[in-house]
């Protein structure tokens, strides 16, 4: 894989469009300095090109712009933005950063596939039912209960836009033991794939990858080139065995409502 080129199609078809969320110049007139998403459940910077003059006052401007929300929102950073200090610069302003995740990519066609152990089965999420088992699953997996309002949001996601997102419970006979979605970003050559959790006791057992592979066949099915995912520590190694390459950092920074 060239691991430059791929990160320049990223930034362009991804960031700049708000990866699918759809994203804005928040001052017309002019090049853009930064790209921002509001929605009513997430708001965020996806994308920034700053420099050492400017960087505060675009930084300051946002948190202007933001403020009336009532609303935590995200300055999602990645290893090769600039100003070098723009981390430091962030934090300067109030926000503050969460554990960094590296931005791996896959070429589909290149990537190593793995069906779901046996006794286990993938099932599709398409309703409120399935999307509760998801919040369940993910509840348990992370240990921190906080997935009710994106699980509100995936749904109304599956009723309203259910060409852009896929999601997958794997089930252990009735219990949910796994879960995780993927959105495809249309006109680019990128999906992407997100969550993956797995409660505790069933970890261990080929489910994660299988189940990367299971959207994985689904993103090859649509056509697309390559499969992007936002990996923590602890998914880094399998995905890299399976045939991801870490192409960046990526670091979640909050500004707190």
């Amino acid at each position: 894989m060239n691991i430059d080129a791929v990160l320049a199609a990223f930034d362009e078809q991804l960031r700049r469009t708000g990866e699918g969320e759809g994203a804005e110049n928040p001052e017309p007139g002019r090049a853009p300095r930064v790209l921002n998403t509001v929605k009513p459940e997430w708001a965020a910077v996806t994308w920034s090109r700053l420099d050492e003059q400017d960087a505060d006052e675009v930084i300051a401007a946002q948190i202007g712009r933001m403020a009336g929300l009532n609303l935590d929102w995200e300055w999602k950073y990645y290893s090769y933005d600039t100003p070098a200090d723009l981390p430091t610069r962030l934090r300067a302003a109030g926000f503050v950063d969460e554990e960094p995740e590296s931005l791996m990519v896959a070429a589909l066609d290149e990537l190593d596939l793995f069906d779901p152990p046996e006794g286990v089965r993938i099932d599709p999420v398409t309703d409120a039912a399935g999307v509760d088992r998801m919040v369940a699953v993910h509840d348990l997996a992370f240990g921190d209960g906080s997935h009710r309002a994106w699980g509100d949001a995936l749904l109304r996601q599956l009723q309203t836009a259910p060409d852009e997102v896929a999601a997958f419970v794997v089930m252990a006979g009735d219990e949910p033991v796994s879960a995780g979605r993927m959105n495809f970003h249309e006109g680019s050559d990128f999906a992407s794939i997100w969550g993956g959790g797995t409660v505790p006791q069933w970890r261990r057992k080929g489910i994660f990858r299988a189940l990367v592979s299971h959207r994985a066949r689904y993103a090859i099915d649509r056509g697309f080139r390559y499969l992007r995912v936002d990996a923590a520590p602890t998914s880094r190694p399998i995905l890299a065995r399976m045939g991801f390459h870490e192409i960046a950092t990526t670091v979640p920074f909050i500004h707190h409502a």
